[in-house]
This record gives structure tokens, C-alpha cells and sequence, in this order.
């Protein structure tokens, strides 16, 4: 029982929460990315429901990884870490992108086959694997430096 209670302690007392969970933002929407390309290449509408499952499952996960990001940057660097601003603006806009892509997308399941916003709909991939990138990037910055 000792050894749950330190997992247990360690997870949510030692920890942040941050660094666990802002990879699933990441790895979703890169995930997200390679499927609607393999979408692209294959002409195939199953593999543009995994892409839009993984952008919807990004959405959620993004705004997990900020809740937890601004409460870490509070308890951890008193609201002042490195490149917090940047963060929290590349965040907000990575949460938009990723919200507005599902949602469109669920009203329209047809939005890959359009050819007038198949455009902009595999754009918007791209952007938030970008985003995603930008903000892993800034990340290590807050915990190793350039």
C-alpha cells in the first residue's frame, strides 16, 4: 500500500502535471498530421476519420496541457517562467485551430471530399502540429535554456 500512496504522491503532490500531459497535444496532433497526409496520398476516407478523431482528441487534450501549464507555472516559477506569454498566445491559438477544425469537420463530414475547403481543412493539420511544435520547443526552453 506504501508503494501507491508514494505513486499516488508523487503524480500529484511532487510532480507537475504539465510535463505528463501536455504529450498528448503533441503526439495527437502530429498524429493527426500523418494521417490526413496518408489521406491525401491514398484517396481514403478512413484514414481522414483517424486524422479528425486525433485533431478532436488534441482540442481536449490542449486545453488540459493549459490548465495544467498555467497552474505549474504558478506553483513552480510564481507566474514568471520564460516565455510564459508566448505560451499561453501559441496555446490559445493551437486550442482555436484544433476546436474549429473538429467542429467543423463534425458538422460536415464531408469537408475532406470539398474540394473548395479540403484546403484549408488539411492546413488546419499542419497548423496545429506547427503549433504544437512551437510550443514543445518553448518548453524545453523554460526547463533547459537555448
Amino acid at each position: 500500500m506504501d508503494v501507491i500512496n508514494r505513486i499516488i504522491t508523487a503524480l500529484t503532490v511532487t510532480h507537475p502535471l504539465h510535463p505528463m500531459i501536455v504529450h498528448f497535444p503533441i503526439a495527437l496532433t502530429g498524429a493527426a498530421a500523418f494521417f490526413i497526409l496518408l489521406a491525401l496520398w491514398k484517396r481514403n476516407a478512413l484514414l481522414e476519420q483517424a486524422a479528425f478523431a486525433n485533431i478532436a482528441l488534441a482540442s481536449v487534450s490542449t486545453l488540459a496541457a493549459a490548465v495544467t501549464g498555467m497552474l505549474d507555472n504558478l506553483s513552480t516559477y510564481d507566474g514568471e517562467a520564460p516565455n510564459a506569454g508566448a505560451k499561453i498566445a501559441l496555446a490559445a491559438l493551437l486550442l482555436i485551430v484544433t476546436t474549429v477544425t473538429a467542429i467543423m469537420r463534425l458538422r460536415n463530414p464531408k469537408l475532406f471530399e470539398t474540394s473548395a475547403s479540403k484546403p484549408w481543412y488539411v492546413a488546419a493539420y499542419f497548423l496545429s502540429f506547427g503549433l504544437a511544435a512551437v510550443l514543445g520547443f518553448l518548453g524545453g526552453v523554460i526547463l533547459y535554456g537555448f
